[in-house]
């Protein structure tokens, strides 16, 4: 074993101790309460797990994407919030590492591992069709945002997000933003509503907000895309949001395992070693296409595959759970709704189809 491989199987280690012994007690808090997701989340960042795919001159652990895919599985093992909110502050770190903007590398990537720099995200409008929700044009010194973001996760736990508008030339514009109410000396403004009542994961304290002629200085702009780059993004993702599927499924075969220790059913270990054996084979064949970059097409149906079968999986967990699992506070309730969420999570109509 490489020296790399040690250590990245030291820090997974490190971190299904925490998610194990002092997460899962608490998942169904965390799933509901703001506070607990977010002490949740600082614990991740005490360990250093906040910034596992940047690279290690920035103060990253440089994980490949296999590697943090085993990360992300693990954290929705035990807590889809937790595994959604810190995918939020990973994706705006990965964001700036590939961006434009070194002052911006230097100045907050260093700090995000830890979670003494928290960043959410902005930017899933982009892969809606149609006319453009939010705009930017080119001014001096930089760019005039204007319209609505439906889509924040992490308000009052993030203190800015990065957020992305459509350039009249149909590229996109990326830059750092306060994640509070603010007004600017020159009139622009940023606003945000109440968070919104989600059906799961409502801890997440997810928002939305207005920007009504935000002026953007080029000190803040972290990358300038070209036209079609959200849809190439999509395509070359398409498997990513796997791991977490297959966390969410792991969650739900545990639960039918332990109703099996519990009730002593046949049938329910029958179940268990069907849909445990069909989930190692959906993840050998995604690891396969990831291997031999399989066409787009054979992509959607691997993707919907676990999509499909984390959800019959976590309807079996309620299954076996019986009347119980309608309790609001119940493991097999928590992550049906987390497969639900799953579900359209990075969703693009061809996916949807």
């Amino acid at each position: 074993m490489s020296l790399d491989n040690v250590v990245v199987s030291s820090l997974l280690e490190r971190a299904k101790f925490y998610l194990s012994e002092t997460v899962a007690p608490k998942a169904n808090e965390i799933d509901e309460s703001k506070d607990a997701l977010f002490e949740a989340l600082r614990g991740l960042g005490n360990l250093d797990l906040l910034a596992l795919k940047v690279p290690e001159t920035f103060g990253g652990k440089e994980f490949s994407e296999v590697n943090y895919g085993s990360f992300q599985k693990l954290v929705a093992r035990y807590s889809g919030a937790l595994a959604f909110l810190q995918t939020q502050h990973q994706s705006a770190a990965g964001i700036l590492v590939a961006g434009d903007n070194s002052t911006l590398q230097h100045e907050y990537l260093p700090l995000m591992g830890s979670g003494e720099i928290l960043l959410g995200v902005g930017f899933s409008h982009l892969r809606r069709g149609g006319k453009p929700i939010i705009t930017a044009k080119s001014v001096p010194s930089g760019y005039l945002f204007d319209g609505a973001v439906p889509w924040i996760t992490g308000f009052g736990c993030f203190q800015e997000f990065v957020v992305a508008a459509t350039l009249p030339s149909g590229g996109a514009v990326f830059g750092i933003v306060p994640f509070q109410d603010v007004q600017q000396l020159g009139g622009g403004e940023i606003t945000f509503n109440p968070p919104a009542q989600l059906a799961a994961m409502n801890s997440t304290s997810t928002v939305s907000a207005t920007l009504n002629h935000w002026f953007l200085p080029n000190e803040l702009v972290v990358s300038v895309k070209p036209p079609g780059w959200i849809h190439a993004q999509v395509k070359n993702n398409l498997l990513r949001a796997t791991f977490l599927a297959f966390g969410c499924a792991e969650a739900g075969l545990d639960i039918i395992k332990s109703a099996f220790e519990k009730k002593s059913l046949s049938f329910i270990e029958d179940a268990f070693n069907s849909l445990q054996a069909e989930l190692n084979s959906c993840r050998s064949a995604i690891s396969k296409a990831r291997e031999q970059e399989v066409e787009f097409t054979q992509k959607l149906q691997l993707r919907a595959w676990s999509v499909d079968l984390a959800t019959r999986i976590a309807h079996a967990a309620v299954t076996v759970s019986s009347g119980a699992a309608n309790y609001s506070y119940h493991a097999a309730q928590r992550v049906y709704r987390e497969a639900l969420v799953f579900t359209v999570t990075g969703q693009s109509s061809a996916i949807m189809e």
